[in-house]
């Protein structure tokens, strides 16, 4: 089995003060205390603006050896008409200062928007605009995306093609396609409710350990009842898989103990 990483997006949010972190905890040391309970951290400010070279440093200084990041992609990168025209913007964001994070930088999200459509020629052409590394920095690559024209086997085929991993997305606003398509799995689960004290019932909690181990065995799980999860293509060779699991938005306030909760019940 390939490692399970578990965690929340980003560390700064004025309800856990007091819920996650201790009453009174130095908000400078907000990272350091998140990166000491959970095994992997979503940045979702790097959608918005670019940040140096010596803040992602600041950051790999003060997580443990084994913590991961994964980083947003600028949005300047997947929010535009014709996605074959992102290079310079692609070269910008992986040239900011990302590789500073060294083997602590885990998969960068590539997002798109809601209202995104799948073209073929158009999505193709943005894959190949995705580098393999940097500055001697091997990176990976996930697809986040949110268009019901992406749920056909051209999409996974064209992902599988360049090795980039389709998002498995569990949310009530957007369809999901659970295909797996890269090297490794990165699911975002959104449906978190603040009245669960954990955000999701415990049984819940224990399918989607299962899932989650399933995933980093290699297989394609079949998920929770009834609906189960979405495929549109034959399923992937069986070979173990770093999995990333995050819990995102629902009741943001219940993320970190439903993150803790996942994590507890897969090792």
């Amino acid at each position: 089995m390939a490692a399970i990483r578990i965690g929340i997006g980003g560390w700064t949010y004025e309800p856990w003060r007091g819920s996650f972190f201790p009453d009174k905890w130095p908000h400078k040391r907000e990272l350091e205390y998140a990166a000491g309970k959970l095994t992997a951290i979503e940045v979702n400010g790097t959608y918005y603006s670019g940040f140096k070279p010596a803040t992602f440093a600041g950051w790999a200084k003060v997580v443990p050896d084994d913590f991961v990041f994964t980083l947003k992609a600028s949005r300047f990168c997947t929010n535009r008409k014709v996605l074959a025209e992102a290079g310079e913007s692609v070269a910008r964001f992986v040239g900011q200062g990302i590789v500073e994070l060294g083997a602590k930088l885990g998969p960068i999200l590539w997002q798109f928007m809601a209202t995104k459509k799948f073209d073929a020629d158009d999505f193709g052409a943005f894959l190949k605009l995705l580098p393999a590394s940097q500055d001697g920095v091997p990176l990976r690559h996930a697809v986040q995306v949110r268009h019901d024209s992406f749920h056909v086997p051209a999409f996974v085929a064209l992902c599988r093609a360049a090795g980039v991993a389709i998002v498995y997305a569990e949310s009530a606003d957007y369809p999901a396609i659970a295909d797996v398509s890269g090297d490794f799995v990165y699911a975002r689960l959104e449906n978190a409710v603040e009245d669960e004290p954990l955000g999701y019932p415990p049984a819940a909690l224990d399918r989607w350990a299962g899932v989650a181990k399933e995933w980093a065995a290699g297989g394609s799980p079949e998920g929770l009842p009834p609906e189960g999860l979405p495929y549109v293509a034959p399923p992937a060779p069986t070979t173990p898989r770093d999995t990333f699991v995050f819990m995102i938005n629902g009741a943001k306030v219940r993320a970190p103990v439903a993150a803790m909760a996942l994590i507890e019940r897969t090792r």
